[in-house]
């Protein structure tokens, strides 16, 4: 598998992700930046993976090679990497591979304000540079500082969350031993809760589980602890804390979708009629609420580089995807956890109920989450799939994002993932038994057929 994916770069260490590799890349970042007319300073952030200050030394090594400066952040999470391009309007650097297992790193990368690169806004051009091997001029090495960011950065979050009004809350936070550990006592010390911290020592071998909040099993910890300590809420970040995932009182996880709904009703009281963007695999709930909330819904493509354009071309303040990536204008339309975290406390403590109560109203629909199936041609995949639903009647397609088929009251995407050989269905439908079935006929669709089939997981 290429290690430049859709988004970022990630690979195995020692195998396909090296310092002498890092070391290429920055100098090859280096000379993109310098392209694009970027300022020349580059803003560095590490994650806790045993890997990450060995391979941010090397970048950081290649960027000053290139007669750039680098202001090195040390650990920190993705979405403090951001708040540093912003905040300072440097291009960034984020060495981190996110929820992936303890064996692999990569680096996710910025241009200044926080703006995303990705495949189509430089990803390839600095693959091939790195691939062709960038000359090093004669020319004065740039100089290497550091600077701590971490109360700068509550400081933003907390001015852009009214909590000074909350009612007392008791918190559990699995940080999953990724970097939460490091930013959450930085900002719940200074919130009216009771937090009981969960996993909050770096330990980037992830020795209790996985720190990856997509996968039902890695919330487990999270939900009996929740319901032993008879906390309000529970909190889960993946390992570079980009993304935040709930559990309510009761133990029950919380679709991605309702918080994005909540969200998005709580930004367009702050900003009325605003736009709202959201990715297609999100409930229809979202729509419903924003359109109902007086603001305009605007359908994405999956990924965070779509969003952040999408934003920019459109001024929305809000974006929400059903992976638990949330994007805020007053953010540098980045996506931060820890804000769409602080958004859900807020609207907590200020509510007299409880969680369930409060996201009852936002949370219309019953989803499958998403299921992958391992295939050999995903494109014959969806084709086929798509050949036997459009014989329907009252029934739809569009490939603004793999495949998506509408019916009146349930609809399913299939898209091809960017980073693995898999298939992902996400199904919606009024009535959970209308969910199983579509479920069902799609997976037979896919599995059923021996020559697209690899592996059933």
């Amino acid at each position: 598998m290429p290690i430049f994916k859709a988004y970022d770069i990630r690979g195995l260490v020692d195998v396909e992700i090296t310092a002498d590799f890092t070391f290429a890349t920055g100098v090859a970042f280096a000379r993109f930046l310098q392209q694009e007319r970027e300022p020349g300073t580059v803003v560095i952030g590490e994650d806790m993976r045993p890997s990450s200050p060995l391979f941010a030394d090397a970048f950081s090594a290649g960027v000053t090679s290139q007669g750039l400066d680098v202001i090195r952040i040390g650990l920190a999470s993705t979405d403090m990497l951001y708040f540093a391009a912003g905040k300072l309007n440097f291009p960034g650097a984020m060495f981190t591979a996110s929820h992936n297992p303890a064996e692999y790193n990569g680096i996710k990368l910025c241009l200044s304000g926080a703006r995303p690169i990705g495949k189509e806004s430089g990803l390839l051009t600095i693959e091939r540079f790195v691939s062709e091997g960038s000359p090093i001029d004669f020319r004065s090495v740039g100089k290497e500082s550091e600077q701590d960011l971490l109360s700068s950065y509550v400081d933003h979050l907390l001015s852009l969350v009214d909590l000074s009004e909350i009612r007392p809350l008791k918190v559990v936070i699995d940080a999953g031993n990724g970097m939460a550990g490091h930013t959450a006592p930085a900002v719940f010390d200074r919130l009216n809760c009771e937090v009981i911290p969960m996993y909050f020592e770096l330990d980037g071998t992830f020795p209790n589980h996985e720190a990856n909040p997509i996968d039902p099993k890695n919330l487990k910890d999270l939900q009996k602890a929740v319901k032993k300590h008879k906390a309000d809420i529970g909190l889960a970040f993946d390992g570079d804390a980009d993304r935040c995932f709930l559990v309510d009182e009761n133990g029950d996880l919380v679709n991605p979708s309702t918080l994005t709904a909540l969200i998005a009703d709580r930004e367009l009281k702050k900003y009325p009629g605003s736009n709202i963007i959201y990715n297609l695999i999100s409930s229809r709930a979202v729509v419903e609420i924003v359109e109902e909330k007086g603001g305009k819904a605007i359908r994405s493509r999956v990924g965070h580089s779509y969003i952040k354009q999408l934003m920019a071309d459109t001024g929305a303040v809000f974006g929400g995807e059903h992976s638990g990536h949330f994007y805020f204008k007053d953010f540098w339309r980045a996506d931060s956890g820890m804000l769409a975290a602080l958004h859900a406390i807020a609207a907590l403590g200020e509510a007299k109920g409880s969680l369930s109560t409060l996201l009852k109203p936002y949370s219309r629909y019953i989803s499958s989450g998403e299921i992958n199936s391992e295939v050999a041609d995903a494109n014959a995949a969806m084709k086929h799939v798509e050949e036997i639903y459009l014989k329907k009647d009252g029934v739809a397609a569009d490939h603004l994002d793999g495949l998506t088929i509408s019916g009146d009251t349930w609809w399913f995407n299939l898209r091809a993932s960017n980073t693995e050989p898999l298939l992902r269905l996400n199904v919606e439908a009024s009535t959970e038994a209308r969910m199983k079935k579509v479920r069902d006929d799609v997976l037979n669709m896919i599995r059923g057929d021996l020559d697209i089939l690899v592996l059933i997981p």
